[in-house]
């Protein structure tokens, strides 16, 4: 072997890649990485996505098939129950109205979640196609959208919602009957006000990213708008947009349950929500604190369990924490 042989597979060694063997040409020489597969590598050596993960998981599983969890009416009352402690079939025991509280917890699962993933989906489809537009065309067009994300910024997420829930009841247009206090109605409501973002994070990674030699390649080729967007800009520029969202997702969980909570939120006649029971035994904090606990707790973790899988995400995203 050579001198410049040795020096090649030293280099190589230190890099952490295979020296190719000199003796067989057809040797595989390490290759690279993508960005996505360091990530999911690193994902899959933190603790903390390991546990997050785990617990979304559950939730997930709660809330689609709640029937492996309990076989109780979480709208079942039983008033001669009301306030009881725990008892087989029932190991959380019942709130004042006469609920089973664990029902309630496996079943809350659901409106908390589809609110949360609804609405993180119209936030990445509104927002992102709002940011990717203004950023990549620029000019007047960059200059009336960021104009309406001002304008949309200014607005609190909480304080839009009450306005617009408490009008809700009042629309009576036709072809609108199903806008009410349901769950599509309070997604809906959080993607028109809780878009900015999404938008904001979206703009300044297209802005970065059309810069980029290959979109300049792609351009001179005569490469259309269209496939330029979707297929070089937006690919490479989601990584911190996917990050925001996951962080959001939990966010939007809470802003229902703050709404379910103010009695503006979910109906709790017909759907169950852990904002709603919060509310609800606000009032026996002090004889039977246990039944404002449970539903606290849950959604404490739920929104825990989104946070932790946001920051886990970003970390392995972001090449500069790596």
């Amino acid at each position: 072997m050579t001198d410049h042989q040795n020096v090649a597979t030293e280099l190589e060694v230190e890099e952490g890649i295979a020296p190719a063997s000199v003796d067989d040409p057809n040797a595989n020489v390490g290759k690279p990485r993508s960005l996505a597969q360091d990530a999911m590598s690193d994902l899959l050596r933190n603790p903390m996505f390991l546990v997050s993960l785990a617990l979304i998981l559950v939730l997930l599983v709660m809330a689609v098939f709640p029937q492996l969890f309990t076989s109780v009416d979480p709208q079942a009352q039983d008033i001669s129950k009301s306030l009881k402690p725990a008892e087989p079939g029932h190991p959380l025991g019942f709130d004042r109205q006469g609920h089973d509280i664990w029902a309630r917890l496996v079943y809350g699962a659901r409106a908390s979640i589809s609110v949360g993933v609804l609405t993180t989906l119209g936030v990445v489809l509104l927002g992102g196609t709002i940011g990717a537009v203004a950023g990549y065309f620029g000019g007047w067009v960059d200059a009336v959208l960021s104009r309406i994300l001002d304008t949309f910024l200014a607005l609190p997420l909480i304080l839009a919602g009450i306005v617009v829930m408490s009008l809700v009841e009042q629309i009576d247009l036709p072809g609108m009957g199903w806008l009410g206090r349901n769950i599509p109605t309070v997604a809906l409501m959080l993607v028109l006000f809780g878009w900015t973002s999404v938008a904001r994070i979206m703009r300044g990674s297209v802005l970065q990213a059309k810069q980029a030699d290959y979109v300049t390649a792609a351009r001179s080729m005569g490469a259309s708008t269209w496939r330029i967007l979707t297929s070089h800009i937006i690919p490479n520029a989601i990584a911190p947009v996917i990050v925001i969202a996951t962080i959001s997702l939990g966010m939007f969980i809470v802003a229902e349950a703050t709404l379910s909570y103010l009695g503006i939120g979910l109906d709790p006649e017909s759907v169950v929500s852990w904002g709603g029971d919060i509310s609800t035994a606000q009032g026996e904090i002090r004889t039977t604190p246990q039944i404002l606990f449970w539903p606290s707790l849950a959604l404490s973790l739920c929104v825990l369990s989104f946070m932790l899988l946001g920051d886990a995400v970003r970390d392995a995203l972001d090449p500069k924490l790596r």
